[in-house]
């Protein structure tokens, strides 16, 4: 669904992103972890279209994304929840839900979908007409999440969902993931919480400065002894 070739992503003369090449199957959880700056969210803006490469190609289902716009990028079934969610803190939660599907024309089945992702976060219909600024930290990630799947994504990016929650919180967002993806939505997943993140994962890629030193499947990473040392505590 997704293959990333000899990437290359620089800030002026700093190079964030050193030659990464990695792909995504329909139907995966993938993660990338690594410390932080490592270069994670640097391969998220540039997958979305708010970064544009130095060099490399990145195609999403055959289709080059170099040179499509980010809104065109989402119109092709790739959209992103942001790092601290930033949603629209002055706008209902409804209102901030429809704004996920701003790039779609077919309004009845716009509606339909409001119930739809009502059914992964419940809380947010009981909220519906409540402004996001005033929900708190988990409720705002819940609903970032959501206004991603408004656009009914093909593939889901998240920039550490968990962030800032507390730990029966992640437990929640983690196992919505997990049903979102097995409702049909490939997921490239970015998270501190490797341990977390490499559970549900079918595959991982870990990040040191710009390149890929570890790739495998969450399972074997998980009981790797170099990556319990250095990402997992242990």
């Amino acid at each position: 669904m997704l293959e990333i070739k000899d990437l290359y992503v620089s800030y002026g003369m700093i190079e964030a992103i050193k030659g990464i090449s990695f792909k995504i199957q329909e139907g995966e959880i993938v993660s990338l972890i690594g410390a932080n700056g490592a270069g994670k969210t640097t391969i998220m803006h540039t997958v979305s279209g708010l970064l544009k490469p130095k060099r490399g190609q990145i195609h999403f289902n055959d289709i080059s994304l170099l040179k499509i716009s980010a809104d065109k990028i989402v119109q092709h079934g790739l959209s992103q929840v942001p790092e601290r969610r930033r949603v629209f803190a002055k706008m209902s939660v409804e209102d901030n839900l429809l704004l996920g599907a701003y790039t779609r024309k077919d309004v009845a089945k716009i509606k339909e979908d409001l119930n739809w992702v009502y059914g992964y976060f419940p809380r947010l219909k009981d909220r519906s007409k409540q402004l996001a600024g005033t929900l708190s930290g988990g409720e705002q990630q819940m609903l970032a999440m959501a206004r991603a799947l408004m656009s009914r994504p093909k593939l889901l990016l998240l920039d550490e969902p968990s962030m800032g929650l507390a730990p029966l919180l992640i437990k929640e967002i983690f196992h919505i993931i997990e049903e979102i993806n097995r409702s049909g939505t490939t997921i490239l997943l970015v998270e501190q919480n490797a341990k977390m993140a490499l559970k549900i994962s079918n595959r991982a890629y870990v990040l040191e400065n710009g390149r890929i030193v570890y790739s495998g499947s969450g399972h074997e990473l998980m009981n790797s002894d170099e990556i319990k040392k250095a990402y997992l505590g242990g």
